[in-house]
């Protein structure tokens, strides 16, 4: 250990202002100790707006489950920036992410990225995932949303003779559907896969209505349901399971003979995976002055916009993660002044107290320590 030691300063004595570890990264572009990173190895554009992107992890990349996301970091006018990405591959292969041409970071994704960049990554995370034991599965999907549910498919279906999976999904035209030919081609070679393709170029926006799920899927109560897409979408769901349930509740009848409850099918579970989250609730206030203390920055805020974003567009290394209050990867201590979380309006002006900054904003000056 002593001889290493020595080696290593005598390296590092002729190497300065370099380490070894730059030129470890000169022959292993993924290699590094403080920053775990991928290499693209292949970009296939899927859509006019969308493509996948495979890349080969370095070392402290764990496996994906089918369903998980992960941070995927990009160097923008020398910022990097972070964002969350489903992947879209099967589990036990190489990770891919399938991306959408909306926002800066996905555009130079879609746009930009090439076999052979490097991106920066974070592990997979997230609990939108595969049932523990075999289930009837309903997959409900919109747009991007179909993309951790494709790494779903792909996982069961072929694996699982016993697998029984319907999948509803949700485009506005056949040319808009991002894995509609892959689709096809599995429900065509594999019985235990339906799909049902909605356009609502020509039919209109989904209805979350029993008969219309039905009519789509008989069965669909008996099914543990998962569903992924914009908002509007989950809560159009969200609101037929909870009348389904509520309709349960009030047809229960007790049977007189035995004691029991009796009724019918009972609706099964829904797992939902958002993208995004309601920050309306504390829009409409004044902001103020948000002073980086490390970057030595300062930038006058409006009372709407996450302080993520304020500091992103200043230049500032801001941590991140889910960027909707979930992973609690963005949380700084507040340092000085009050911010409002903008899913609640519920103020924070406590010193030292941990915030969220991607889902708050200046509530007056704001002093945070990066």
């Amino acid at each position: 250990m002593i001889r290493f030691k020595k080696l290593a300063r005598v390296t590092a004595a002729l190497t300065t202002p370099l380490t070894a570890e730059d030129f470890l990264a000169l022959f292993n572009p993924v290699y590094s100790s403080r920053q775990l990173r991928g290499v693209v190895t292949r970009v296939v554009h899927e859509t006019e707006d969308s493509a996948t992107i495979y890349f080969r992890p370095g070392h402290g990349w764990h496996a994906h489950q089918a369903g998980q996301w992960a941070r995927i970091g990009v160097e923008l006018n020398g910022v990097r920036q972070w964002r969350s990405y489903s992947l879209s591959t099967a589990a036990g292969h190489d990770p891919a992410i399938t991306v959408k041409d909306a926002g800066a970071v996905s555009h130079v994704l879609v746009r930009d990225t090439k076999p052979g960049d490097v991106l920066f990554l974070a592990p997979p995370q997230g609990d939108f995932v595969l049932p523990e034991h075999p289930r009837s599965l309903l997959m409900l999907t919109a747009g991007s949303g179909i993309t951790p549910v494709m790494s779903m498919i792909r996982t069961l279906v072929p694996r699982r003779p016993d697998a029984n999976v319907v999948l509803i999904n949700s485009n506005s035209t056949p040319e808009t559907s991002v894995f509609r030919e892959e689709l096809d081609e599995l429900a065509d070679q594999f019985p235990n896969l339906t799909v049902r393709h909605w356009f609502t170029s020509a039919r209109g926006r989904l209805q979350f209505t029993a008969r219309t799920i039905a009519d789509l899927c008989p069965d669909w109560r008996s099914r543990a349901a998962y569903a992924c897409g914009p908002e509007g979408f989950l809560d159009d769901a969200e609101d037929l399971w909870q009348r389904e349930a509520a309709l349960e509740q009030s047809r229960t009848v007790p049977d007189v003979t035995t004691g029991a409850d009796t009724q019918g099918v009972r609706t099964g579970t829904l797992t939902i995976e958002r993208f995004s989250t309601d920050l309306t609730a504390g829009a409409g206030h004044d902001g103020g002055l948000v002073t980086f203390e490390q970057s030595d920055r300062e930038v006058q805020a409006d009372g709407d916009t996450p302080l993520l974003d304020i500091g992103e567009d200043a230049g500032v290394l801001m941590p991140s993660g889910c960027r909707m209050g979930i992973c609690h990867s963005c949380l700084i201590p507040l340092r000085a002044g009050a911010v409002r979380d903008l899913r609640s309006g519920e103020v924070h002006n406590t010193p030292g107290q941990l915030i969220q900054t991607c889902v708050s904003a200046a509530a007056g000056p704001v002093n945070l320590d990066l």
